[in-house]
């Protein structure tokens, strides 16, 4: 279409808007899990379980709020990005195994999923030019 044509010129921003967002989100949602002590990592780190990792769950579960926390905040600067959206990728692809299996399957599995796919492709896409490693 015509009237979206010229929108192309702005696709960094568009990746900009996507990082902050996507970030500002992660960063919410992974900073209870980190600062919320061993026992919660320990909660999260049971869900490895479901790729028969049985071993060192406080370790596993402080290590998703990390790459939440932290991960959300090098989304927003784009910094190492696309490290990042892997280890994203691998949390998210845990989680919805994790809620697929044991809650109420895909319902609560959807937005994990959605999510490892989103980082999924930004991992192809890369940061855009507003970033802090451009290169």
């Amino acid at each position: 279409m015509a009237m979206f044509g010229k929108l192309g010129r702005y696709q960094n921003f568009g990746l900009l808007v996507m990082r902050i967002g996507l970030g500002a989100m992660l960063i919410l949602h992974g900073k209870d899990k980190l600062f919320g002590g061993v026992d919660t990592w320990t909660n999260l780190g049971h869900a490895m379980g479901k790729l028969h990792i049985h071993f060192a769950p406080a370790f596993w579960g402080f290590m998703c709020a990390i790459t939440e926390t932290i991960g959300g905040l090098f989304c927003m600067l784009g910094l190492w990005f696309r490290l990042v959206c892997m280890l994203l990728v691998i949390n998210f692809i845990v989680a919805a195994l994790h809620h697929y299996t044991t809650i109420d399957k895909i319902k609560e599995a959807a937005h994990a999923i959605e999510l490892a796919c989103t980082f999924f492709g930004l991992l192809f896409v890369g940061a855009g030019a507003y970033s802090v490693d451009r290169s």
